[in-house]
């Protein structure tokens, strides 16, 4: 077995977005615009009572795959072909915008204190004009997986046997939410080859004998296991997937390959014709 040491840490920078939310961005900011498969790693974060209205308002996607997934607070989606829906603590969502949606997120209710996190997953270029679609993840569908020193809910992937919910994802990703449960280190496998990140939630965590702070991204080394120790429920992400090893030409909210791409995807937008492509 080879253990995963620490790549580089980036804590996460806190910015405005959307109407009226803060987030905690790590992963597309300058410096680090992509991780290989993943695009953009927010924590969302709004207190209860903050005042006035606040979400994301309706925008459009192309060429990539949006996860949500809640800490607290519920968040209601729903987008220009009718589709709507709504998560709450511990749910998911794993959205693939393909060749092109127009979608909103917005809370449920005033004054509720909102956290949660939103993870942009690349395409690779053969799949970026797909049909879009939805993969809504109800908590009490989520696995927890029991291991020495931690427990994990699987969102997606494969962890000590046992198989999240989300399927069909083209970088085979792993997305679980991983709370310690003792004082030694807990040993997660990882699949080889692929990019691991951690994020920590709650609790400074201790990986190759280095103490991280929460809201700090962590990028690991190659290797088949990832170490970390910790105070009891501390709390962290844990995240993988397959690099896709392809350029990226990026333009706000759209993610191609190459920029004549970009361009003639704002062309759509411009004539009208964004969510008529087939």
């Amino acid at each position: 077995m080879t253990t995963r040491k620490i790549a580089r840490l980036y804590p996460a920078l806190t910015i405005p977005e959307g109407d009226g939310v803060t987030v905690h961005r790590s992963i597309g900011l300058k410096g680090l615009m992509n991780l290989d498969p993943f695009l953009l790693l927010d924590e969302m974060d709004m207190p209860a009572g903050a005042p006035g209205s606040f979400g994301f308002p309706e925008h459009p996607h192309r060429g990539f795959e949006t996860v949500t997934y809640m800490l607290s607070g519920r968040m209601e989606h729903g987008d220009t072909a009718g589709n709507k829906g709504e998560i709450g603590p511990g749910d998911a969502q794993w959205m693939t915008a393909g060749r092109g949606i127009v979608h909103s997120e917005m809370p449920t209710t005033k004054g509720e204190a909102i956290r949660g996190f939103q993870l942009w997953v690349n395409l690779p270029s053969a799949k970026k004009m797909i049909a879009p679609r939805y993969q809504d993840v109800m908590a009490d569908t989520i696995p927890t997986v029991e291991g020495e020193g931690y427990t994990a809910r699987l969102v997606a992937g494969v962890l000590a046997g046992q198989e999240g919910p989300v399927t069909d994802i083209a970088v085979r990703p792993l997305f679980a939410d991983v709370t310690l449960t003792g004082g030694g280190p807990a040993t997660l496998p990882v699949t080889p080859g692929h990019t691991v990140f951690l994020y920590g939630i709650e609790g400074t965590l201790t990986v190759a004998g280095q103490a991280v702070p929460p809201r700090t991204l962590i990028i690991l080394t190659d290797g088949d296991t990832v170490e970390v120790a910790g105070e009891e429920d501390s709390r962290f992400l844990m995240v993988a997937g397959a690099p896709i090893g392809e350029p990226v030409a990026r333009y706000g909210p759209f993610v191609m390959t190459t920029r004549e791409e970009i361009m003639a995807t704002l062309d759509d937008w411009n004539r009208g014709t964004f969510l008529t492509q087939a």
